[in-house]
């Protein structure tokens, strides 16, 4: 992360280009499917119960209208749907209603991601069974800094987490949020700790720290557009194999920042109108910069 900005794009450009067709972008759709009350103390998250951010609790949606959503969002382009709930870890009750909802969501034809907080072995087997492709359990930061932003959950949890969801044989979406507050160092722990994994990751989500009032990073400075590129760059570099998302955060930045992702080796976004409960970009406004860019979406 350290090469001069030139020479660190040049390079994730060259991986990129030897194991992608970098025309192409993954679209995926992020539902809040249940929504606050989250019991974990994340400084960044406006649904922890921690915080006054105007986030109020919901109970969990019903199958038929996550299926709704679904459909809407591939019929608009997406080909993966991602259900996000605010829990600490799932009941086995309401695990039961999620494996229905990844099964009427395969049903579509498209691929299906959940995260649902930390899950225990036998969680993990049960939405394997329903035909989960991917479970997100982010790392946020790294491990040196991670106790700046977390208290109600250890860093080890999180890896036990991702260990379970690997060894029922569902794919590991996982990556990190920066701009908040952590250093260069911490940004390369971060890349460094996903890229040791025992397997890295096939799906990273990289983050830029989407501010909220009453959150506790809500007066955080904003994050340098080039040291978010260098976090795309380095990601790509040491996970040639991964997509590589632009998540939160995209709101905020420069059409041309973006351009700078995509060719520093990002090739996935989030697609529609908002990421559990912060705003994203317009799926038209998306498709404009997408067709300008001469990219184009990516099927599986």
């Amino acid at each position: 992360m350290d090469l001069p900005f030139t020479d660190l794009v040049f390079r994730a450009a060259e991986v990129h280009r030897a194991h992608f067709d970098p025309k192409r972008v993954q679209i995926s759709t992020l539902l809040s499917i249940k929504t606050g009350g989250c019991p974990e103390d994340c400084a960044y998250c406006p649904q922890s119960s921690s915080y006054e951010a105007g986030v109020q609790a919901s109970k969990l949606m019903a199958v038929e209208a996550v299926i709704a959503e679904a459909r809407a969002a591939r019929d608009a382009g997406a080909s993966r749907f991602c259900m996000g709930a605010a829990w600490r870890s799932p009941k086995d009750r309401d695990l039961d209603t999620v494996c229905a909802m990844v099964e009427g969501v395969r049903a579509l034809g498209m691929e299906t991601c959940v995260t649902l907080g930390m899950l225990t072995g036998p969680q993990a087997g049960r939405l394997r069974e329903s035909g989960l492709d991917y479970y997100n359990h982010n790392l946020d930061t790294s491990p040196e800094y991670y106790g700046e932003i977390i208290t109600t959950r250890t860093y080890q949890e999180r890896l036990d987490t991702l260990a379970h969801v690997r060894d029922a044989g569902i794919a590991v979406c996982c990556g990190g949020i920066v701009g908040m507050g952590e250093d260069a160092a911490d940004r390369a722990g971060l890349i460094a700790t996903l890229a040791s994994l025992p397997k890295a990751p096939e799906s990273v989500p990289i983050n830029a720290l989407v501010r909220v009032e009453g959150t506790k990073l809500a007066k955080a400075a904003p994050i340098d557009a080039i040291d978010f590129v260098r976090v795309v760059a380095a990601a790509r570099i040491t996970m040639p194999h991964s997509y590589v998302r632009l998540s939160a955060g995209r709101e905020a930045m420069s059409d041309e920042a973006q351009a700078l992702c995509f060719l520093a080796g990002a090739n996935s976004i989030f697609y529609g109108p908002r990421l559990l409960t912060t705003p994203n970009p317009e799926a038209a406004s998306d498709a404009r910069l997408l067709a300008r860019l001469g990219l184009v979406s990516d099927t599986p």
